[in-house]
Formats: structure tokens, C-alpha cells, sequence
């Protein structure tokens, strides 16, 4: 069993103050070398491309994580709460301390290209050879298997996993406000004071008090206006398209056997799929931008070029459009390959409705996958989907806007843009 610490551990954090630690368990994790890691990635990817201030990273997210979710069960506990399990309070902790510990170097970007999943990744340290399953098991035997089954959201007190895991839940509270903070936007802040006052422990499932809807649905708007003026912003999403095409150039070099200049034997792993625990907790960012550094003076063009473009931040531009127009991109690709350019990777298409981010999805979940609905409890102890009662959340519920984007780099096109036929030279404006 864990015990508590003799002297109360106190971080102090920019947007709770400070973040308290008091069990001994939760303090060894801190301090091992897989949680110690994630201070060298960040918590916002390219972002801090767009937004300067985005250098915050994912270990002072995990701390804000567990300190939204210690304050949680402190109110529970407080309030004497009969439907909050007390015996889950390590476990709880533990989870949300660990959430993000498989996130790898600009994580979402690799996922893409090749394929991994975080959340396995997580797993994976937690259950393998390593020092988190040390810590874990001097808890329990069973102890580093039950982290990991909320992690995976199939452990066997869904309540647990809602803390962590959920439509409002300890993670996605922190991220708002640290990347509001971080970014020096006003749009994610909301009243994280009195949301969790109005949180309620109820029949197996967490719950808001009814008089708590409408700071939720502060909460929900600020959520909305964080991914369409922050997380979809296009100028990230320019910094993450050319961050992927350099993975995916770098693998289909490697793949074809091109002889690099420079190889991490941890890129190698990733290319192969090989990838084991241990160098996958060697690998963080700044590694892999060392790599891009060294790849601007590689004999392929098009990869040169690309890390040239990302470290130096020369991004591709790119034009909206109100619909999607399969046959002008295929003219314009036959174009790129009629001047010289690369069609593959000198034109990309993107939308943010093709993107997995949901402000907020009303009704049951539908498997593991789907998180649950934000239900209202009423005095009579009656349960409502809040999407029923709000039409602010109704209005925002599936709602999908903005345009396609078309994205290329302006420098090389405009070199060769006399040679553009002209109904696409006067797209481009050029």
C-alpha cells in the first residue's frame, strides 16, 4: 500500500497556483525518467509556430491533470459523498498523473503518418519494464494493470474513467485553460472553481448539480472558440502538414534504401515499426529536431527542403475554398507536375471537419471509444442530457464550419507561376 508523504510536496503552477502532492506514490512517479521525459514535449505540437507562448509541455499538463482531479475527489470526500468509492482515490490519481505518458515527440503528427496510438503507448510503459511499473507495483501486484485498464477505458468502475476520461473531464479542464494561458488567448478560460463544486458522484457515473449548467456551458464555448481560433488555426495546421510530409518523405526514403547522411537509430525503429519501450522513451523533440537540422544539407531536394522550411518556419500558405472541388485539385496537381513541382507533396488539402476534436456529442456513449454525455441531476434526483435543457449547447452540437484549405508553398510556385495556365495562376493571385 502507498502511504502518505511526511511533507506535504507543493509546484507551484501558473494557472491552479499550486499543485499539491501528499502521497508518496504519486511523488516517486513524478520523479521517474519516463514522467521526467515529457518535460522535452511539448503539450501543443507546431503550435508554437503560431502562438509563441505555446512552449508549455505535456509533464506540467499531466501535473494540472492530477491537481483537477485530487481537487475532485478532495470535494467528494469533503462533501461525504456516498456514490464516490474511496478505495478508487490511488488509482484515480495514478491515471490522470499518467494519462500522456506515451506521448511522443510532436505525437499526433506520427500518429498519422505511421500509425501509432498514444494511448498504447501509455500501456505499454505502465505494464512494461520500466520505473512507473516498478513504483506501481509496490502498491499491488494487480496495481499497474488497474492504471492501465482506465487508461484503456475498460476498467471496471466507470466512474474512475469518467475523471480522466469524459466529455468534461480533469484532462480536457487543464488543456483549456493551460493553452489559453500559454497561447495569451482569452477564449479558453472558464469558472473551474465552480464547475467543480456542481460536480456530483451519482450511481456509478459523475453528474452536474442542474444549477451548475450554465457554467458548462461556459465551459463548452470556450472549448468551441479554442479549436476554431487555436487548435484549428491554419497556420498550425500548415506547421503540422510540413511536419508530416517530412516523416513521410523520410520514410519513403528509407523504405527505397537511400543512403542517409544522418540516422537516429530511434527514426530507424519508427521506420521499420520496431519501435520498442525503451527507445521510444529515448526519442523526444528535441532529438527528432536535431535530425531535421542535419537533413537540410541530405542530397534529396525535397527533403532538405522540407526540414528547411519548418525550422526556419518558412510555411506553405495556402487559400480557402467553400467547397470541396475534386476535379480543380487534380488539374492543379497535373499542373504542379506540368512546372516541376511535386504534386504529392507541393499541394495538400485540408479541412478541420475531417479532424477527431468534438465540442461536445450528446446521447449515450456507444462503445469504448465514445465518451459519455454531461448529464444534469435535478432535486429530484432525475437525470438529464444537458444538450435537453441548453440551447446554447444544442445550437453548438455537431456544428461544423469553416472552409477547405489548399496548401503549397507560395515561394516555389510563384517562381514558376508564369508558366501556370492562367485561370490557376488567378487562383493563387499571382
Amino acid at each position: 500500500m502507498s502511504r502518505r508523504l511526511e511533507e506535504e510536496k507543493v509546484f507551484k503552477d501558473p494557472v491552479h497556483h499550486s499543485v499539491y502532492v501528499q502521497n508518496e506514490t504519486i511523488w516517486k512517479l513524478i520523479n521517474t525518467p519516463e514522467f521526467q521525459r515529457l518535460r522535452r514535449i511539448r503539450q501543443l505540437g507546431t503550435t508554437y509556430l503560431t502562438f509563441h507562448g505555446a512552449e508549455h509541455s505535456r509533464f506540467s499538463h499531466s501535473l494540472g491533470v492530477y491537481e483537477i482531479t485530487r481537487k475532485i475527489i478532495s470535494q467528494f470526500e469533503r462533501n461525504r459523498y456516498q456514490d464516490w468509492p474511496q478505495e478508487e482515490n490511488l488509482v484515480s490519481l495514478c491515471a490522470s498523473l499518467l494519462h500522456d505518458v506515451g506521448h511522443g515527440p510532436f505525437s499526433h503528427s506520427v500518429e498519422q503518418v505511421f500509425g501509432n496510438d498514444h494511448e498504447r503507448w501509455t500501456c505499454d510503459i505502465i505494464l512494461g519494464d520500466t520505473n512507473i511499473n516498478r513504483i506501481l507495483k509496490e502498491v499491488g501486484r494487480d496495481f499497474p494493470e488497474r492504471v492501465a485498464a482506465v487508461i484503456r477505458k475498460d476498467y471496471d468502475k466507470p466512474i474512475v474513467i469518467s475523471l480522466v476520461s469524459s466529455q468534461m473531464d480533469a484532462d480536457r479542464m487543464d488543456y483549456l485553460l493551460r493553452d489559453a494561458y500559454f497561447t495569451g488567448v482569452n477564449y479558453g478560460t472558464f469558472d473551474l472553481d465552480r464547475i467543480l463544486r456542481v460536480l456530483r458522484p451519482h450511481q456509478g457515473r459523475i453528474v452536474v448539480k442542474e444549477s451548475g449548467m450554465h457554467a458548462v456551458e461556459d465551459y463548452l464555448m470556450s472549448r468551441y472558440q479554442m479549436y476554431w481560433q487555436v487548435y484549428f488555426h491554419p497556420v498550425t495546421r500548415s506547421s503540422e502538414i510540413v511536419l508530416r510530409q517530412i516523416f513521410r518523405r523520410a520514410d519513403e526514403l528509407y523504405r527505397s534504401g537511400y543512403a542517409f547522411g544522418f540516422m537516429l537509430p530511434q527514426l530507424k525503429h519508427l521506420f521499420e515499426g520496431t519501435m520498442t519501450v525503451e527507445s521510444y522513451l529515448s526519442l523526444d523533440e528535441s532529438m527528432v529536431q536535431a535530425a531535421f537540422g542535419q537533413w537540410i544539407g541530405e542530397r534529396d531536394e525535397l527533403l532538405a527542403d522540407l526540414c528547411s522550411r519548418f525550422l526556419h518556419r518558412r510555411l506553405y500558405k495556402y487559400i480557402s475554398q467553400d467547397a470541396l472541388d475534386e476535379a480543380l485539385i487534380e488539374r492543379i496537381r497535373k499542373e504542379w507536375a506540368r512546372i516541376g513541382l511535386h504534386p504529392g507533396y507541393h499541394l495538400e488539402m485540408d479541412t478541420p471537419v475531417d479532424l477527431p476534436y468534438d465540442v461536445y456529442k450528446p446521447g449515450a456513449a456507444l462503445d469504448a471509444s465514445e465518451k459519455p454525455p454531461i448529464l444534469l441531476l435535478d432535486n429530484k434526483d432525475r437525470l438529464t442530457e444537458i444538450s435537453v435543457k441548453s440551447d446554447i449547447i444544442r445550437s453548438i452540437t455537431g456544428l461544423h464550419r469553416g472552409n477547405y484549405y489548399l496548401y503549397y508553398p507560395e515561394d516555389e510556385v510563384r517562381r514558376k507561376a508564369t508558366e501556370l495556365e492562367p485561370e490557376i495562376r488567378e487562383l493563387f493571385g499571382m
